[in-house]
């Protein structure tokens, strides 16, 4: 199982804030896809994190069970 967090807008676009994906292995950028697909996030802006670790190459990172990813909105300081 892999557990996906959104955070900020995309929580709000995806009117969640959490879901969990039945894969024991997937490709990040598949599972990017797969979410783009469902939730049409082409639109929006998000850093993406593994297991608390901001990814900057999807392509090259593979998912195993029990991964958290989540998908970060910009963020803005003050």
């Amino acid at each position: 199982m892999i557990a996906v967090k959104y955070f900020g807008a995309i929580a709000e676009k995806t009117n969640s804030k959490s879901e969990e994906f039945l894969f024991s292995e997937l490709s990040l950028s598949q599972l990017i896809d797969s979410l783009e697909k469902k939730y049409q996030l082409s639109s929006m802006t998000f850093s993406i994190a593994v297991n608390k670790t901001i990814i900057t190459n999807a392509e090259n990172c593979m998912l195993k069970n029990n991964d958290e990813v989540a998908l970060l909105p910009p963020f803005a300081g003050g």
